[in-house]
């Protein structure tokens, strides 16, 4: 076990194998094997919708509450450790996990028939419209204002002292949005099937 618990792609793959086995399980057990319909296949987006969010806004929270406030107390001897190695990682799961949430969303709000109305705000849709929006906003941070400036302030492209330490303000302070408007997010998105509002 310890062989398959040192690889994160073999623990990984792991997780999945013991979920097809509990599913399979599950579904021998209960009598109701799973039928790919069209139902199954929205419960499995809204799975991978779930599971792209937590990694999303999981390390929205890590920047945010864990790695900007700790920076002032690292040596400037041990920041590069953080600015070449630690962050770009963390950028590159925390932006293409924005892209896989919004994109899952999207696809699961179409197969359950109410992609229209929520975007349009409609009765009915709109706790679950609010939080498609909101998501809309802080995946554009991501891409178009948080990733271009942190390139520049962790040195991935090439800028001037002055323009760096201006793109890391700006890519914070996009950072905390986001983090304001996951709050209001992520309720709208819970409050719409589970009468929140």
């Amino acid at each position: 076990m310890s062989q398959i618990l040192q690889s994160l792609h073999k623990t990984l793959l792991a997780g999945l194998v013991l979920l097809v086995l509990i599913v399979l399980i599950a579904g021998a057990v209960s009598g109701s094997p799973i039928q790919l319909t069209q139902a199954w296949m929205a419960f499995f987006f809204r799975w991978l919708h779930v599971v792209s969010g937590v990694m999303w806004i999981g390390l929205l929270w890590y920047f945010n509450f864990v790695q900007i406030p700790n920076m002032a107390k690292i040596p400037d001897e041990q920041k590069p450790a953080i600015s070449k190695v630690i962050a770009p990682a963390a950028l590159f799961w925390f932006r293409w996990s924005a892209l896989a949430t919004v994109l899952t969303g999207l696809v699961v709000a179409s197969l359950q028939g109410y992609l229209h109305e929520a975007l349009r705000l409609q009765i009915g849709y709109a706790a679950i419209g609010i939080g498609m929006w909101l998501a809309l906003i802080m995946a554009f941070n991501v891409w178009f204002i948080i990733w271009p400036n942190q390139q520049k302030a962790l040195g991935i492209v090439a800028a001037e002292p002055e323009a760096k330490a201006a793109a890391a303000r700006l890519a914070m302070l996009t950072s905390r949005t986001n983090t304001l408007l996951s709050i209001p997010m992520l309720f709208m998105m819970v409050a719409q099937s589970h009468g929140g509002l």
